[in-house]
């Protein structure tokens, strides 16, 4: 069907739906009428009526208390419906209305499994406000539960229906979906309009500068004149549109080339002029050692008099703090680390790295949407460790959840100890076949270890009664060399991890790889953040603009956050069979 004949259709149905509602089928039922009494007036008249009438009042008032904001009252008046007695139109209100209160708690998978009723399969014949409720919902409920194509699919489908701030919210809404998926994702599909999106989205992440993209976008309001985002271009894009744009032309890479440093130096250094390669921009990149400056006042002296634009680096943390303790800088600078949590940075400052802090929020994000409400929790001793415990803790309590326990890793030989004292492992009666068991109040263990580490925890697991437990873990257990023996022992934890080290067939990788074959391992994260800082580079006005921008990375997503920090959202992938397997990004 084509995006200009739909409305059209609808209006028809629409018309249909109008006259059948004042006179419903006896088989369909009514749906309650908004009622002109108070909850507990509502509540009182039901238990003085007939079961039908009293059903119908109880839903008006459930109803009534989940547009008060009462969803308490709403789910317990719910709870008192034996939803099996209801009319199909009953059943469908009641289960929408259900949803929402789904999502009001945060539980998108039981949103979407109340709008898989039955009796949704007579949606169509329900008039057009109660439609867009209940599709409403399950757009909502899609997007919640990480599937942002279905959620698109169905806002798309609404779209029509739709007028004033109600339409222009959900155009909007259907762009963020939209550009938030993987290029991979953006295919055509049966759908004119969808499809239109999606190109749209394809066009602009396919495009390298900003004046590229901009590009991109006329080039596709020519092909699309009559697409819905054609008549009107969702903000982000119309504010991409007009930006002013001014190429970038000479860059500083401000790394140290002896020292401690210098491997990660060198990684970082080659990525970024692999990207610069395959992308033949018209750059002009120049070298400084970091470890040879007087100082960091004659660096910015030098590079400004020199003509740079850009400072990419430093790596050093002391110095990214020099430069965070400033008032301005001379030059925008990309630093490679990242200063202090709380220090307030100058306007001129950005940073950007592999911040296991990134990953740990990933972990919570994960471990929520798989469905999971109570974690434990074992990391490292020392500051890294309770860095990244403390970046799971806060996002996994915004979300929701609960850290039942957290404890730093023991060493190997009391380690056996520690997870039984965390599982709280206890003998099951007095017989000798029965086994010891684990406390049932844990959901899951989050796990931010070396190799090394992580190596023990599994088998220990497994030899404490608790094999079961699902674990989810950062990128820090995967040495990326590809070890059978000690992937085994890994089996079944969930990790996050860069699109570099789980693709091996990215172009770049592979011509990386022909140079450099240390790429191959966990150092191909470096590679990868040099390619990123490359990718970033002319693109930081763009998301200082945007701040919605995403951009699809080999070191992850990467996004700014308000602090002008770059944020790294990660695939995920699981030890099996002693092999890593990339998982589909829609969460289950």
């Amino acid at each position: 069907m084509t995006a200009r004949f739909r409305p059209l259709i609808f209006l028809c149905i629409a018309a249909l739906l109008s006259a059948c509602a004042s006179s419903p089928s006896s088989t369909l039922g009514e749906l309650p009428r908004t009622p002109q009494a108070s909850t507990q007036q509502l509540l009182k008249e039901a238990d003085a009526s007939d079961p039908a009438k009293a059903a119908s009042l109880r839903l008006s008032a459930a109803d009534q208390s989940m547009q008060q904001g009462n969803q308490a009252q709403a789910r317990e008046i719910l709870g008192q419906i034996d939803i099996n007695q209801l009319m199909p139109a009953q059943q469908m209100f009641a289960k929408t209305l259900e949803a929402e209160l789904a999502l009001a708690a945060d539980e998108p998978n039981s949103a979407l499994q109340a709008l898989q009723h039955p009796a949704f399969e007579r949606l169509a014949e329900l008039p057009i406000d109660q439609q867009l409720r209940t599709q409403l919902a399950r757009a909502k409920a899609f997007e919640a539960n990480s599937q942002p194509l279905d959620a698109a699919r169905e806002r798309t489908f609404i779209a029509p229906l739709l007028s004033g701030e109600p339409a222009e919210a959900n155009h909007e809404s259907i762009w963020t979906l939209v550009s938030g998926l993987p290029i991979e994702q953006l295919q055509p599909t049966t759908d004119t309009d969808l499809t239109g999106w999606m190109t749209l989205a394809a066009a602009v992440k396919q495009a390298g500068t900003i004046s590229q993209q901009q590009r991109a976008i006329e080039v596709w309001l020519q092909q699309n004149p009559n697409h819905p985002a054609a008549k009107r271009l969702p903000d982000p894009l119309k504010k991409l549109s007009e930006l002013a744009n001014k190429p970038l032309s000479h860059v500083a890479l401000l790394l140290p080339m002896d020292g401690p440093l210098a491997s990660v130096a060198r990684a970082l250094r080659d990525g970024f002029l692999a990207a610069h390669l395959a992308g033949q921009q018209d750059l002009k990149i120049e070298l400084f050692d970091s470890t040879r400056l007087s100082s960091l006042d004659d660096f910015y002296r030098q590079a400004s008099a020199a003509g740079v634009e850009l400072v990419i680096g430093p790596l050093e943390k002391d110095m990214v703090r020099q430069l965070a303790d400033r008032d301005q800088l001379p030059i925008t600078t990309l630093a490679l680390n990242y200063s202090d949590a709380n220090q307030k940075v100058p306007p001129q400052l950005f940073q950007f790295g592999l911040a296991a802090e990134d990953e740990a929020r990933d972990v919570a994000r994960r471990a929520w949407a798989d469905g999971h409400r109570r974690a434990v929790a074992l990391t490292p001793r020392g500051d890294w460790g309770n860095r990244v415990f403390e970046a799971f803790r806060q996002e996994w309590q915004e979300l929701g959840g609960t850290v039942i326990a957290a404890e730093p890793l023991a060493e190997p030989i009391e380690l056996a100890n520690q997870i039984a004292d965390l599982l709280q492992i206890r003998s099951n009666g007095t017989g000798g076949d029965a086994q010891p068991s684990r406390r049932q109040d844990i959901d899951f263990l989050f796990l931010a270890a070396t190799p090394q580490q992580a190596q023990q925890v599994k088998p220990t697991l497994i030899f404490q009664y608790a094999g079961d437990l699902p674990v989810y873990a950062t990128s820090h257990l995967h040495a990326a060399t590809d070890n059978r023996t000690q992937y085994l022992d890994l089996e079944g934890i969930r990790f996050t991890e860069t699109p570099w080290l789980l693709d091996p067939q990215l172009p770049l990788r592979q011509e990386i790889e022909r140079k450099w074959p240390q790429a191959r391992g966990s150092l191909g994260r470096l590679y990868a953040m040099g390619a990123d800082a490359y990718q970033l580079a002319p693109r930081l006005n763009q998301l200082l603009a945007l701040p919605d921008t995403r951009l699809d990375g080999l070191s992850g997503t990467l996004s700014l956050t308000p602090q002008q920090r770059i944020e790294r959202r990660l695939p995920w992938a699981e030890f099996r069979d002693g092999e890593v397997h990339p998982l589909m990004e829609t969460l289950d």
